[in-house]
């Protein structure tokens, strides 16, 4: 490839690659992984004849499709040999993620975990076809199936998604509001505000990956839920504070024990009240809190 070519097949690449990662991050739940895949995406498209490709978005999605696939049935190994719950790698994003309404869901943790409920090639169609509105064609060409059998596997993996997720939207300012609540209860040690903002019903997961003391299995409801998180990170003598950001393009804390990062909390509200806490402390998943990951649909 000469000097030209390349330069070309560079522009074109880093044009795309916001799309591309936010593509593998919303098939992998890793950014890690996210980033090898484009390594490897990258490594393939400089060596492609540039002159036989019509579409350069769609010839970068499809090699990053097959990538992230391969890497999802290696990764699947990996999460079963995982210390506790397995939570996908939050992201500080930016304010236009938040504004923009079908992407902020999309890679909400809450959907993310649904994600991790469907088959490496459910997730994949899935992905493709309801997040980018990626062609039937194009979809069957990227993972190796027939255009039927992915239009199949589509209708099967939304309806396992639609059963699954939040039953209805909720606007940021009252995901805001909800998490404020918990923010001053968590900081004043206050357990009645924690009950007061926790739904009933409400779900813990957290992530420690084997390094920060998490619990081995998801908690439920909100007596067992405020004593956990006043127990384990609210301990006495400590000074707590819950940081607002935005995480995976939804309102979050990241917070701070004694100064220093402990975790960062992504939430799900339903009637102004927290129905899920996911609360991620494995180190090694909060390298992406410290500047915001440019994330895109197209």
């Amino acid at each position: 490839m000469t000097d030209h070519a390349t330069n070309e097949a560079t522009e074109t690449f880093l044009a795309y690659r916001n799309l591309l990662f936010t593509v593998a991050y919303e098939m992998l739940g890793s950014a890690a992984d996210a980033e090898d895949v484009l390594q490897e995406t990258w490594l393939r498209w400089v060596k492609a004849d540039m002159e036989q490709v019509r579409d350069p978005r769609a010839y970068l999605v499809r090699i990053t499709t097959r990538q992230a696939l391969n890497r999802l049935r290696s990764l699947k190994l990996r999460k079963e040999a995982y210390v506790g719950p397995w939570l996908p790698e939050p992201l500080l994003t930016a304010p236009d993620v938040a504004e923009d309404v079908e992407l902020a869901e999309s890679v909400s943790m809450a959907l993310m975990l649904v994600l991790e409920t469907l088959s490496p090639t459910e997730r994949a169609v899935f992905v493709l076809r309801e997040a980018f509105e990626v062609g039937y064609d194009e979809i069957a060409a990227a993972i190796g199936k027939s255009p039927a059998a992915v239009r199949q596997i589509a209708y099967r993996a939304r309806r396992h998604v639609d059963a699954r997720r939040p039953r209805e939207a909720v606007s940021s300012s009252e995901t805001r509001a909800a998490l404020e609540s918990f923010q001053r209860a968590l900081e004043g040690g206050d357990l009645q505000g924690l009950l007061d903002v926790l739904a009933p019903e409400v779900v813990l997961v957290s992530d420690g990956g084997g390094v920060k003391q998490a619990a081995p299995r998801p908690i439920t409801g909100a007596g067992k839920v405020a004593r956990f998180i006043l127990g384990s990170i609210g301990k006495a003598g400590v000074t707590l504070t819950g940081d607002p950001t935005a995480v995976n393009g939804n309102p979050g804390l990241v917070v701070r024990v004694d100064g220093e990062i402990d975790g960062v909390i992504a939430a799900r509200v339903e009637d102004d009240r927290l129905t899920g806490l996911y609360y991620v402390r494995n180190p090694q998943k909060l390298t992406r809190i410290a500047s915001e990951t440019p994330l895109t649909l197209r």
